[in-house]
């Protein structure tokens, strides 16, 4: 088929390679250390991205990378992604990076994460394009997308099966991109709305329920006769209204939801200054 792009997690690819050609040896008694060879990794990813191309039938792909020195979301919400400062990153991971930037024509750019990078690839210019990424993240771009595992071929080199595309609406996006504000992600360090997870994000979502206070009178027991405030859920038009209803019961404002709402949106193209290279920070519609 023509004209038909992937962007690819670069991400993903290349610490599977890099983590899984790892070895530990030991030296003598006692004394430990990894050992991985990196030609073999490269050829790895090669090999991995030359499976996912041959799959999807298509004439070019664009490897997206994350920034390492900085991510725009941190400015947002600084305890993003700070849970995994600690875990072990494979050996030689930050120079395979700088390998396919300058070997295979990667794409990083400055404070964006590879989820970024394919998002607004995917919105911007004409021509298919396909998200490749093993991100559920990614179903709040409006684009053509692809969810990828692992599997391990005879010889034991990870490929990466790939699956049927998805193309998910503007609308369908907007609505993973609200899911996900109000359910959070724990695995990014982002919790979304106290109390709300996937089941009662999704019902929220799809009938747009709104909390609305009200003071209800106690009938009985030691405080009958007082009031106190709760909520009922009533239907309405606006999504952004539903969510900032449901932080406001959780006793959060309109500011929270919407600290959120940014740090779980993958930038589109019209999240992206080009001429000052700058994220332009979600909004919602007015």
């Amino acid at each position: 088929m023509a004209n038909r792009t992937l962007l690819i997690d670069a991400d993903v690819l290349a610490y599977q390679a890099a983590s899984a050609l790892e070895t530990a040896i030991e030296w003598e008694p006692g004394f430990w250390t990894w050992h991985v060879e990196f030609d073999a990794v490269w050829q790895r990813v090669d090999t991995m991205v030359e499976d996912i191309k041959e799959k999807l039938d298509a004439d070019k792909v664009v490897l997206c990378l994350t920034d390492p020195k900085a991510n725009f979301r941190l400015d947002v919400l600084p305890t993003y992604k700070t849970h995994r400062k600690t875990t072990k990153k494979p050996l030689i991971l930050f120079h395979l990076k700088e390998w396919l930037i300058e070997n295979r024509d990667a794409v990083m750019r400055p404070g964006l994460e590879g989820d970024d990078v394919m998002g607004i690839l995917a919105t911007r210019g004409s021509g298919e394009k396909i998200i490749v990424s093993i991100d559920k993240d990614m179903k709040t771009i409006p684009c053509n997308y692809v969810r990828t595992k692992a599997v391990v071929d005879a010889d034991g080199a990870e490929l990466v099966g790939a699956f049927d595309i998805l193309k998910i609406s503007e609308e369908e996006a907007d609505e993973f991109h609200m899911l996900q504000t109000l359910m959070g992600d724990v695995t990014d360090g982002y919790g979304g709305c106290p109390g709300i997870g996937a089941t009662i994000a999704e019902k929220i979502v799809k009938d747009r329920l709104k909390k609305v206070p009200y003071q209800h009178e106690l009938k009985r027991g030691p405080r009958k006769g007082e009031t106190e405030t709760r909520y009922k859920e009533v239907e309405c038009d606006d999504l952004w209204e539903a969510v900032v209803s449901h932080y406001a019961a959780a006793g959060l404002g309109e500011e929270e939801a919407l600290r959120q709402a940014r740090v779980a949106r993958i930038l589109r193209s019209s999240d992206y200054d080009f001429k000052n290279k700058e994220v332009i920070l979600w909004t919602p519609a007015t």
